[in-house]
């Protein structure tokens, strides 16, 4: 099947306390590079195996958490036809475009917000950066890496863990009018048709965003990059143990997704993850679902329980 429509996450835009504190943890814990900065105090970051000009947004504010979420569809014919079904589909509100060139080197954006309360973005131009990798230019004869990796260095901007009060109209707009697929869902086990969770992909990926049921708008839970393995998640908690980062939960694995990961905070208290592992999800795998009385061990696979940040989402 040929990907088409939404083809990934493109960029999360990321509030912080107080820029340089947020600096050195991107850049210089997580290995993210920075590859601009606008006018209105943005700074613009991209991890070492994106393309794509930038994926991270980070903006001071008097209030950590998300601004938006941007999404890469695969051309402007599909960006148009979008806004209008999104326009059209009465689960979106706020809706707007936004002009090329106010992210550096990307194109215009349309804008919206969806029912939990969190401000999505479609978007089908952003220059290429390349990933350093090419002998002899960007893409030709490369290197399986690039010299200069610092830190954990992911490999790419992977998902977001999003949570809000109307989760039934967030995942119909995802499904029916984005075109995603629900790859797993944490139900109640005597209300099986009440969905607490909801993990979504626009790709073969495991997922590319996942929304949990809380009676609040617009919170972010995390923000997750992608690391090839294992070893390099158990890497990644001794890179943070060595910086006296502040750690959350893991290195461990999710029942859901069976991913691995790590749990660890920037310094404006914003939750990161870097994850491995998960399965390809093609078209016509069935939908996974976990009940409420095992959500220990859909989240935590190990310690087959929740922490309390984790728990206070959930419950």
């Amino acid at each position: 099947m040929a990907l088409t429509g939404v083809l990934r996450p493109g960029h999360v835009s990321v509030r912080v306390l107080e820029l340089e504190p947020a600096l050195k943890h991107y850049k210089q814990v997580l290995g993210l590079i920075e590859v601009a900065r606008d006018d209105a105090g943005r700074v613009f970051l991209k991890a070492w195996d994106e393309h794509d000009h930038h994926s991270i947004v980070l903006r001071e504010a008097d209030e950590a958490g998300m601004d938006y979420m941007g999404w890469k569809v695969d051309s402007p014919a599909t960006l148009k036809k979008l806004a209008a079904d999104l326009e059209a589909s009465g689960l979106a509100t706020d809706m707007s475009w936004i002009p090329a060139g106010e992210h550096p080197a990307t194109g215009e954006r349309f804008r919206f917000t969806v029912p939990t309360g969190h401000v999505m973005e479609l978007y089908a131009e952003k220059e290429k950066l390349g990933n350093n990798c090419g002998t002899e230019g960007p893409d030709v004869n490369p290197d399986p890496w690039p010299d200069g990796l610092v830190g954990i260095a992911p490999s790419r901007f992977d998902h977001c863990l999003l949570y809000g009060d109307d989760l039934d109209g967030t995942v119909k707009l995802f499904r029916e009018v984005l075109g995603f697929t629900l790859t797993e869902q944490v139900v109640l086990k005597d209300k099986p048709e009440f969905m607490i969770g909801a993990f979504l992909t626009c790709s073969n990926k495991a997922h590319d965003v996942a929304f949990i049921r809380q009676p609040v708008k617009g919170k972010l839970h995390h923000v997750s990059f992608e690391l090839g393995s294992w070893e390099k998640v158990l890497h990644a908690g001794d890179v943070l143990s060595r910086n006296r980062t502040s750690i959350d939960l893991g290195p461990t694995r999710h029942g859901i997704t069976r991913g691995e990961t790590i749990y660890f905070f920037d310094p404006s208290g914003n939750r990161n993850e870097v994850f491995s592992g998960g399965y390809i999800s093609y078209p016509d795998k069935p939908v996974i679902t976990w009940y409420d009385d095992s959500i220990g061990p859909a989240i935590f696979y190990h310690d087959r329980k929740l922490n309390e940040a984790f728990l206070s989402v959930f419950t």
